[in-house]
């Protein structure tokens, strides 16, 4: 009898305990619930103010009425960025860089991380060193002026493609992935089977990488897409000119004059507020369509890639 009931006080004892983990779980469950959401607020809440004033009224916008819901919808901001033909065949050629950048960047990426990342290369952490002084030190914007003049490349495709192919960040977020995630028994055995270093990396190292290939590759784009300044500086035809650069040239423009225009055919009638929420709206959309594609693989490579140094 006195044995059960010992046991029957130990059930109930470690029933109190259980309730007490639970009641602790489920607070700390709850703040780190709450503290998510209000970080994902602030990135969604902006997005959102911004979509809705891009299709409210000027005079709703201008009266600080339109918060999260449009007020007086109209889509007149987003006429008068179409209005533009030039700024179309700018979108298209935006859409061509993008993807000649990423490609050329990703190429340059692979080619310098996986050598990188073999024990087998010699001298490679002075290689590694050399390549990541550009992380650090850079000569500025007039050295950089006169060194793209030097080499003819001032107003043309290749100053919006060729400079920043090679990303000392991206190839060493690469080669980190590489080195933690692709073993050395792996190539080892392939080199016994007879394969070379190219059908290596072609049939085993790059199949086994795609969450950092997808990252890495989205880093390019997104980095090449919301660039203008060497738009600015570095191009002056305007069929050279990037859509993003095109549409900081009609803010600016729409900021100076309630109306104004970036061709005959094209009249800018929203106020500066508007049509900025708009060309902010036009130039994430695409990026935003791209991501969900990616993102599984965009969380994993992260994380992989950027834990062992």
């Amino acid at each position: 009898m006195a044995k059960r009931n010992k046991d029957v006080a130990l059930d109930a004892e470690s029933s109190r305990d259980g309730n007490r983990a639970i009641v602790k779980f489920r607070v700390s469950d709850f703040l780190m619930m709450f503290f998510i959401t209000i970080l994902s607020l602030t990135c969604i809440l902006p997005f959102i103010h911004i979509a809705a004033k891009s299709i409210s009224s000027n005079n709703k916008v201008v009266a600080k009425l339109v918060y999260f819901i449009p007020k007086e919808i109209t889509l007149e901001a987003y006429r008068s960025i179409f209005a533009d033909a030039g700024l179309t065949r700018s979108m298209g050629f935006s859409v061509l860089v993008t993807l000649a950048f990423t490609a050329l960047g990703m190429f340059v990426c692979i080619c310098g991380a996986y050598p990188l990342s073999r024990a087998r290369l010699r001298g490679r952490k002075w290689l590694t060193f050399l390549l990541m002084v550009p992380m650090y030190f850079g000569a500025g914007l007039i050295p950089t002026y006169l060194l793209y003049s030097s080499y003819k490349m001032l107003d043309t495709v290749h100053v919006l493609i060729l400079p920043l192919v090679y990303s000392a960040y991206n190839l060493l977020i690469m080669r980190t992935f590489f080195m933690s995630s692709i073993p050395d028994s792996l190539e080892e055995s392939a080199f016994l089977d007879g394969a070379s270093n190219i059908q290596i990396l072609l049939k085993i190292v790059l199949p086994l990488s795609k969450p950092i290939l997808a990252t890495i590759s989205l880093f390019y784009a997104v980095g090449r897409w919301n660039s203008y300044s060497d738009n600015m500086y570095f191009i002056r035809s305007e069929n050279l000119k990037m859509v993003q650069y095109k549409l900081y040239q009609m803010v600016a423009s729409a900021a100076e004059a309630q109306t104004a225009s970036m061709s005959d055919a094209a009249a800018v009638t929203s106020t500066p507020e508007v049509l900025q929420a708009a060309s902010v709206m036009f130039i994430t959309i695409p990026i935003i369509l791209i991501y969900p594609f990616l993102q599984k693989y965009f969380v994993k490579g992260t994380m992989v890639g950027a834990v062992k140094g």
